[in-house]
């Protein structure tokens, strides 16, 4: 339960208080969006701060920074561009 408890909180802290949704296709996406960036992009403290199901496994110790936005840049990810 606690888990849970945690995601909703995240949500929204971190994002449905920022937003203003006008229908329920938009509540949808800004979910969505959230709920992949929660999973693939996020560090989560309690999994010393590990990403949950990373989309790159090897990070890269030099190069450039890039950087990946969602929902408008309310939510951005940093990584390190392969080689």
């Amino acid at each position: 339960m606690r888990l849970l408890s945690g995601f909703v909180r995240s949500i929204k802290e971190e994002c449905l208080d920022r937003m203003i949704l006008i229908g329920e296709s938009a509540l949808h996406r800004a979910v969505k969006e959230f709920v992949s960036h929660y999973h693939t992009e996020r560090n989560h403290q309690s999994l010393d701060n590990k990403i949950t199901t990373p989309e790159f496994r090897d990070v890269q110790p030099e190069g450039e920074v890039l950087c990946r936005e969602r929902l408008g840049g309310l939510l951005r990810f940093y990584h390190r561009k392969a080689a």
